[in-house]
């Protein structure tokens, strides 16, 4: 029986590298797993009053389906949090979504058609690419400079064609971590406006911040068609209940996408009642948790980006924000990247990510590492990756 060209054509390297692992575990070797950005499965938990919320609402009865676009009190909640970050927008203009990357999937599929083009960071966060493809578009790569955080604005010019129909922006990013400034995407924010193109930022680590306030792209959109993708997944630390959310700038230019894509929130229902109530405490109760945890992540990432750059043949930006490190492999002996990552894992039982899984054009050449993991398996990593580039 066949199977659709699109579908086929999906790819997500984080997952997908993790058959490789298996096959090791099950020849009886320990791996260390730096693969997957999930902050619970490397012990952190969302606080009890937000674990309490969801239990009290199941046990009030509210297990039903609820509105499509969210539960009223939720987005209200969350166009206060996005009108703290620069926005200016009703509760109206934003949907629950089942995470961001539903969001996601609803955004590209309403605006792509077959052979339209979207501008993409390179590297990218690759669901990003696989829909494109798989709503008919064509993904393309524009430069960053991963030590100034700075994105090539030429090279972005010089990308946009009569079939462009949007821009996306990661920041902070996955997988470099790096955080557009305000002048950036101020810049951005310009040349979409003069070509009428659709900008969609995804903000989902706006509050895992290192080293400089974090500047939303709401304080530069004005009345740019402008849509911002967030979630809970990262900072709020509720990763496996799945549950993101759309917000939609104030923009004339966004009028059609505002009315017809929540007929696609419709058709999938609605998004899980109980933990749109665990989500509601989350926004509304203590944030102390907050710096707390990505004080222990700056931790982690001053000692993994020193012990990459004092290893021969490796070198690494510093990332401003999030938790990835995205290492350049100055010397190569294997023929690509993901060589590299799967002899790195077949010798150490250190599990990364290629480079290229992120992009070919820009993401090829490194690796990625996530340094969510407690100190000591970072330790145990970096000396086992030491010993593998020596």
């Amino acid at each position: 029986m066949k199977i659709s060209k699109k579908v086929a054509g999906v790819e997500y390297a984080i997952r997908d590298i993790v058959s490789a692992a298996r096959e090791i575990e099950l020849q009886g070797k320990t791996v260390d797993y730096l693969n997957i950005g999930d902050p619970v499965q490397c012990g952190f938990q969302p606080p009890q009053n937000v674990k309490q919320a969801m239990i009290d609402a199941i046990n009030n009865g509210n297990n039903f389906y609820t509105r499509s676009e969210g539960l009223t009190e939720l987005t209200e909640a969350i166009a206060k949090k996005e009108n703290t970050k620069g926005l200016s927008i009703p509760s109206d203009n934003i949907l629950v979504t089942n995470g961001v990357s539903e969001g996601l999937d609803m955004v590209i599929s309403s605006i792509v058609e077959e052979g339209d083009e979207v501008l993409l960071p390179g590297p990218y966060y690759p669901p990003y690419a696989s829909y494109v493809r798989l709503h008919g578009g064509i993904p393309i790569e524009f430069s960053v400079d991963l030590n100034s955080s700075s994105p090539d604005i030429d090279d972005i010019k010089s990308k946009i064609t009569s079939k462009t129909v949007a821009i996306c922006l990661i920041s902070p990013n996955n997988p470099t971590g790096l955080v557009f400034n305000e002048n950036s995407l101020k810049q951005i924010v310009d040349i979409a406006n003069e070509h009428n193109l659709y900008i969609i930022c995804d903000e989902i680590y706006d509050q895992i911040i290192f080293d400089e306030k974090f500047t939303g792209i709401g304080k530069v959109a004005g009345d740019s068609p402008v849509i911002v993708l967030n979630g809970f997944s990262k900072v709020h630390l509720m990763s496996g209940w799945r549950i993101g959310y759309i917000a939609f700038n104030n923009s004339p230019q966004l009028d059609n996408i505002r009315e017809n894509l929540p007929k696609l929130a419709r058709v999938r229902i609605s998004t899980n009642l109980p933990v749109q109530y665990a989500a509601l405490e989350s926004l509304n109760g203590p944030q102390d948790y907050i710096p707390k945890f990505v004080s222990e992540l700056k931790a982690h990432r001053d000692y993994v980006i020193k012990r990459l750059n004092e290893m021969n043949g490796i070198s690494c930006s510093n990332p401003k924000g999030a938790f990835y490190a995205f290492p350049k492999i100055e010397q190569n002996k294997f023929n690509s990247d993901k060589e590299f990552v799967l002899e790195l894992l077949r010798q150490k039982g250190v599990l990364t990510v290629h480079g290229s899984g992120f992009g070919e054009q820009y993401g090829s050449g490194h690796f990625r590492i996530v340094y969510l993991p407690k100190m000591e398996i970072l330790e145990s990593a970096m000396n086992k990756i030491e010993a593998f580039v020596r």
